[in-house]
């Protein structure tokens, strides 16, 4: 079955993600960044009669989605937060699994949206959020965090060196009036940004807005950890990054089981680790595909395998 291009994002990686979940014909799959349904359609194509495929997103606009290829009895969506991956294949009567597959991108139509206030390029309500049933939006954070937890969100999921100076005028220019659109959010920050690298240090500002508004770092942990559980012996972990943060805790994972990095060895000194890289060189695309598809230049691909199970000979 041939790939169909979908138009609500275009997935990124494609075939080299895919191709690193090394797909047992009937093995069990989860695709925890459903999106558009893009990777998930190329592992549908892997799979016979006996394979399962799961997909996860909380984002309502995404289950508009999940209605791929007909079919597909062996398809299974999840509007949900991968952070509760491991409860939802326990309701599922899942035990194994045997490849997780993440792009933890933003997706073309979040950004494309203007309604969403996912980008500085459209005026828009400061909302941010993935799934806009509940929870925090990014006008409750620059209107009611204090200068301090603004700037430490800034610099801590931004990497923007002039955090402090940013989260002050934003306090001040809030006392003045809420500030409830990007198009406000914007005209309070930009005089503050050189003009050489403005666009890039909003999209960071923004970046760090969003990252909080959805505890993204604590839902890739949970993740990561439970997937590490799920994970049967041989299985593969396929996960896409797009900045650092995101791509050291991946990372760290794949090296020593924990996002910390924290190496840990049995009594004879040999490191326990759950997982091992399948490969220590990190995958990016192509000159054609970041020509074609510029989103996913800052893309990293890292692959990882579950460790056989040691026996006491071992």
């Amino acid at each position: 079955m041939a790939t169909k291009a979908p138009t609500y994002h275009i997935p990124v990686l494609l075939h080299e993600s895919i191709d690193g979940l090394d797909i047992r014909p009937g093995g069990v799959y989860v695709d925890v960044t459903f999106g558009g349904g893009g990777h998930s359609r190329e592992i549908l194509a892997r799979l016979t009669g006996g394979g399962r495929l799961f997909g996860f997103d909380q984002d309502k606009d995404a289950e508009a989605n999940a209605a791929i290829d007909d079919n597909r009895e062996s398809f299974t969506f999840i509007r949900s937060n991968f952070r509760y991956l491991k409860n939802w294949m326990r309701y599922y009567g899942v035990e194994h699994i045997d490849g997780l597959l993440a792009d933890l991108g933003v997706s073309s139509h979040h950004l494309d949206d203007e309604s969403r206030g996912f980008s500085f390029r459209f005026d828009a309500l400061l909302d941010m959020r993935m799934n806009n049933r509940a929870g925090t939006t990014a006008a409750d954070i620059v209107n009611d965090y204090t200068e301090e937890q603004i700037a430490d969100v800034l610099y801590l999921y931004g990497e923007l060196k002039t955090s402090r100076k940013l989260a002050a005028a934003i306090v001040k220019a809030r006392q003045q009036r809420r500030i409830n659109t990007t198009g406000e959010l914007l005209a309070t920050v930009e005089g503050m940004m050189p003009k050489e690298r403005a666009k890039k240090d909003m999209a960071r500002l923004f970046q760090a807005l969003r990252i909080e508004v959805n505890h993204e770092m604590d839902a890739l942990r949970e993740m990561l950890a439970a997937a590490t559980e799920l994970l049967a012996p041989g299985g593969r972990l396929s996960v896409i990054t797009y900045h650092s943060l995101e791509d050291r805790i991946v990372k760290n994972v794949m090296k020593t089981g924990n996002a910390d990095g924290r190496v840990k060895q049995d009594f004879f000194g040999r490191t326990q680790a759950p997982l091992k890289p399948v490969s220590n060189k990190v995958t990016v695309p192509c000159d054609e595909e970041q020509a074609t598809n510029p989103r996913s230049r800052s893309a990293k691909l890292r692959v990882a395998e579950k460790r056989e199970i040691m026996t006491d000979g071992q």
